[in-house]
């Protein structure tokens, strides 16, 4: 009991100490949400305002222009959001099957190609074939130019994330459960299947934010493989940038236009309403695998 009590005495925080850890945090907080308020406020504020007072969290006007500019372009812009929905649950699945898959049978220590297949996908991971040689394998031996699994099967697979999953498998699944299910008569998709991955929730979840990020980001995948006649594939954050480029050279060529036709491009607001368009779906995903984020980054950390 005095054991107990001389530990509880070095382990508790102090009142005041725990004050400033609270405040300390409460300013970190508000480090990462302000800029992201800035953001929401300026995309519904006017032109004028952001003329006149730059970016501030009190405009001098309130204005949903740049939101009306993007819905005028609803037919260009809600293909592309489809297109990113659709692209990034197929190869976020797609990417867990592989990497789950790849790194379960790295880690089984009965399987013979192990150390060939773990250098296999090890050294690709420290020495890149290229952007030349992907490209040519992709577009032209594959044959996925302007095509949907040109946005998908170059990125599905991850050798890092492979690297991750193999040690999760090793230190999280024990080999008892694997042999008493083998004994049992279940084949090796069974037990990967009813027992494996029901225990590796987080280290999957984990792989699948990344993969999720990954694909919804990812806009240069579309820029190598897709040509201008494939505008209907374009994923939201090609058209995004493409719409920004375009506003871009409109306000630098003002001069150059008919009277009021550039004051009817909003420009700085408009780009901060497709950094909230872009930002808010991912969002909304996150808090799906933020009960297993933590276990996943953490969990076979440490060997009992």
């Amino acid at each position: 009991m005095a054991k107990k009590n001389s530990v509880l005495q070095y382990t508790r925080v102090k009142p005041m100490t725990n004050f400033w850890i609270s405040v300390l945090f409460i300013f970190l907080a508000l480090l990462c949400f302000l800029p992201a308020l800035l953001v929401v406020i300026v995309s519904f504020s006017s032109e004028a305002s952001v003329r006149i007072k730059g970016y501030s969290y009190i405009p001098t006007e309130w204005s949903v222009a740049a939101y009306q500019y993007l819905a005028r372009q609803t037919g260009y812009i809600g293909r592309a959001f489809l297109n990113s929905i659709g692209v990034t649950i197929v190869g976020t699945l797609l990417g867990l099957i592989t990497t789950s898959t790849m790194g379960y049978a790295l880690s089984r220590p009965n399987y013979r190609l192990r150390k060939f297949f773990t250098w296999y996908i090890f050294i690709p991971m420290l020495f890149s074939g290229g952007l030349v040689a992907s490209y040519v394998v992709n577009a032209h031996v594959l044959g996925l130019k302007d095509t949907y699994w040109a946005l998908i099967l170059p990125i599905c697979c991850s050798s890092f994330y492979c690297i991750i999953m193999r040690p999760f498998f090793q230190t999280t699944v024990p080999d008892a459960i694997i042999e008493s299910a083998k004994i049992d008569g279940a084949r090796q998709i069974r037990i990967f299947l009813q027992i494996v991955l029901p225990i590796s929730l987080p280290a999957i979840a984990t792989i699948g934010l990344f993969l999720t990020f990954a694909y919804w980001n990812d806009w240069m995948m579309a820029k190598y493989y897709l040509s201008g006649n494939s505008q209907d594939l374009y994923p939201l954050q090609y058209v995004l940038i493409s719409l920004e480029e375009n506003i871009t050279f409109l306000t630098r060529n003002r001069d150059m236009m008919t009277a009021g036709t550039a004051s009817q491009v909003p420009s700085e607001t408009v780009r901060m309403a497709m950094v909230v368009i872009s930002v808010v779906p991912i969002a909304c995903s996150y808090p799906f695998f933020q009960k297993y984020f933590v276990s996943g980054l953490t969990i076979g950390a440490v060997k009992g």
